[in-house]
Order: C-alpha cells, then sequence, then structure tokens
C-alpha cells in the first residue's frame, strides 16, 4: 500500500478549515500534490480543536483491504496525537449499490463504504473522534453522513475555487503543486542525456581522487571534497546561474564522489538548518536527477532532510524511495525512512540534525 504523510511546516501560518469545501480544496496544499484514488485522514487540534495537523494519505484499498489499510493509517495520524479528524476520500468512482443497503438514497450509494466503515470503526477504538466523512470527486464533494438533498448521490456541492487561506500559507513557504504523484516523483528524472556526461566525469573524478589519497591522503581529500560541496552550494546560491543547470559535469561529478564520504555528507546535514538551506536544496536536487546509482542516493537523502524540514513530506517520500532504490544498504536513508514511517515532525527532525551536527 502506497502511503504518505505530510506535516505542517514549522514556520507555516497557522490555518483553521471549518468548511468542509474548504477542506477539499486543500487537499493538494496539504500533501503537495493533486491526489487521486486516494483516502486522506487529516488530523485535527490546537485550543479551538480545528487546527490542521497531520495528513496521512493512501491508495485506496480494495474492499477486503480495507481493515488492514484502516489500522496503518490510524496508526500514523495517532502519532501526533490529534483531538479528532478528517476522513476524506477522492475517487472518481461512479455511486453504487451497496449489498446491505435494500433502499439506498436515490437508488445509488456514494462509493468506498467499506473503506469508510474501515476507517470510522478503527479511528473510534483508537480513541480518535471523526469529523466528518467526505467525497471529493469531479469538482465536487459529499458527506457520507449528510442527509440533505445536496449530499444525495448525483448532487454534491461545487469545491470553492478562489486562493485559501492554506493555500496562501503554502506558497508563502515556497511549496510548488504537483499535478499527481508520479509527477511528484518526475521532478528528480534526469535531463535528456544529463546522466551520460556526469557518468564520464565520474570516471575521471575518481581517478584523479585515487591519485590525491594516494599521494596526499585521505585527510587531505576530504578537505577537498567539503570545499567542492561549498563552492557547488554557492553555485547555486541567489545569482547563480538557473537552477536547470547551474554546475558542469566535472563539478557536478565532484559533488557526487565527495558525499560518497559519510563524513563529508553528515557535514552536509548543516547546510539544511542555515542560510544556504535553499542553494544546497537545488544541489541536492540537482545532483539527485543527475548522477547514476549508488553516486545519487547521498544527495537524494540530503534532498529528504530538507524538504521534509519545509514540512514536504510527499517530496521527502519521493527522495527517500529514489536513494534507497539506488543503494538499499544506504544506513541514513534506512533511518530516514524509518523516521518518516514514524510521522516524525520537522521539528523533531530538526533537533535530530541539529544533535548529530554538534556531534560531528
Amino acid at each position: 500500500m502506497d502511503t504518505s504523510t505530510a506535516h505542517p511546516a514549522p514556520d507555516r501560518p497557522e490555518v483553521r478549515i471549518s468548511d468542509p469545501g474548504e477542506v477539499a480544496a486543500a487537499l493538494p496544499h496539504l500533501l503537495g500534490f493533486h491526489p487521486q484514488e486516494s483516502v486522506v485522514l487529516i488530523g485535527l487540534g490546537g485550543p479551538s480543536g480545528g487546527r490542521v495537523g497531520l495528513t496521512v494519505r493512501a491508495d485506496l484499498p480494495a474492499a477486503h483491504d480495507a481493515a488492514a489499510a484502516a489500522a496503518v493509517l490510524t496508526r500514523s495520524l495517532r502519532t501526533d496525537r490529534p483531538d479528532a479528524a478528517l476522513v476524506v476520500v477522492v475517487s472518481e468512482e461512479p455511486d453504487v449499490l451497496e449489498p446491505w443497503e435494500e433502499e439506498p438514497l436515490a437508488g445509488a450509494a456514494l462509493p468506498h463504504r467499506s473503506v469508510v466503515h474501515a476507517l470510522v470503526g478503527t479511528l473510534a477504538a483508537a480513541g480518535v473522534a471523526v469529523r466528518d466523512v467526505l467525497l471529493v470527486r469531479g469538482g465536487r464533494w459529499w458527506s457520507y453522513d449528510c442527509p440533505y438533498p445536496c449530499c444525495l448521490p448525483g448532487a454534491g456541492t461545487p469545491v470553492p475555487g478562489g486562493v485559501s487561506p492554506l493555500a496562501a500559507a503554502a506558497v508563502s513557504t515556497g511549496q510548488v503543486l504537483a499535478p499527481d504523484r508520479a509527477a511528484l516523483a518526475a521532478r528528480l528524472d534526469p535531463p535528456p542525456g544529463a546522466r551520460e556526461g556526469v557518468r564520464a566525469a565520474c570516471s575521471r573524478v575518481a581517478s584523479r581522487r585515487a591519485a590525491r589519497a594516494r599521494g596526499s591522503g585521505w585527510a587531505a581529500l576530504l578537505e577537498e571534497s567539503w570545499t567542492a560541496v561549498l563552492a557547488a552550494v554557492a553555485r547555486c546560491g541567489p545569482g547563480a546561474p538557473s537552477p536547470a543547470g547551474p554546475l558542469t559535469d566535472e563539478e557536478t561529478a565532484m559533488v557526487l564522489w565527495a558525499l560518497r564520504d559519510a563524513r563529508v555528507r553528515d557535514r552536509a546535514l548543516a547546510l539544511a538548518l542555515g542560510d544556504d538551506a535553499a542553494a544546497a536544496e537545488t544541489l541536492w536536487t540537482e545532483c539527485t536527477r543527475r548522477g547514476s546509482p549508488p553516486l545519487d542516493a547521498a544527495p537524494a537523502t540530503l534532498l529528504a532532510v530538507s524538504v521534509w524540514l519545509r514540512g514536504d513530506g510527499a517530496m521527502a517520500n519521493v527522495a527517500l524511495g529514489r536513494a534507497l532504490d539506488s543503494d538499499p544498504g544506504h544506513v541514513l536513508a534506512r533511518l530516514l525512512r524509518q523516521g518518516l514511517d514514524a510521522c516524525l515532525t520537522p521539528g523533531d527532525l530538526r533537533e535530530l540534525v541539529e544533535q548529530a551536527v554538534g556531534r560531528g
């Protein structure tokens, strides 16, 4: 089952959602992409009980997998200790006649009721009150529990347009929405022909590094590697060439090999905490896109940290998937995957990075 989570960024303005239509309109901004055939749980809390917290998404499960999916989603949501939850089903499935409903409203029923029943029951058993259960379909929304004509199958209420408070807050953190999760993953696809040049440059850089290590020792090579990373970060900062290709193949290869050294990679974690965070994120993205396995695993892991600290759990999932596909044994990527699956917050991650950097 494909799942992902998203926390509000630590510096995102506080936004409360009280209208179901606003919830439906806000889903892409909560997740970082437009969900399709998904079930989404939105944690609620705060003094008013309406503050948006952790958001958990999964692909819609088949009816026979609904109970297992509900257990996984509920366990993830509870890590944020919500006071209540909203359940949202996003699906283009048509209305159906459920076998246990002899006289469904308007001759049909909203789809995926087996998933809804499983989630509501599991959340209630876990002590999480369900505020509402919505279906979002074709630009309209329904409430599964609403008895009024506007919620009848075949009716529905239009999802509001315009810029919602949550959309404005998301823009303020630099979030860029993807049309779907596949498009989110495609952001790390290499430009045409980009890997061939970097692969050749990596061979040349590897030869030079080996000779340098033999001649001057690994300590000198370590400092030269770190200098190469800092120079590349500067090339990706404000006033540098377009992020679409600020680095030469040789520069990219030098960073890829530098990050292969765990000491350099761990030192680079600190860049996500300071003024160079945006430039470093650009660099990690570029190296991930243009690097070949297993050299792309380290920048992909650093990219996951950078975007996670911004509250973009969806992109962090994608980056960690790339890292572990490239190098399944990558220790830091595996640890971060465990943390993301356990819904570690951006604030918690920041504390861990600060501790790791301090130890270094």
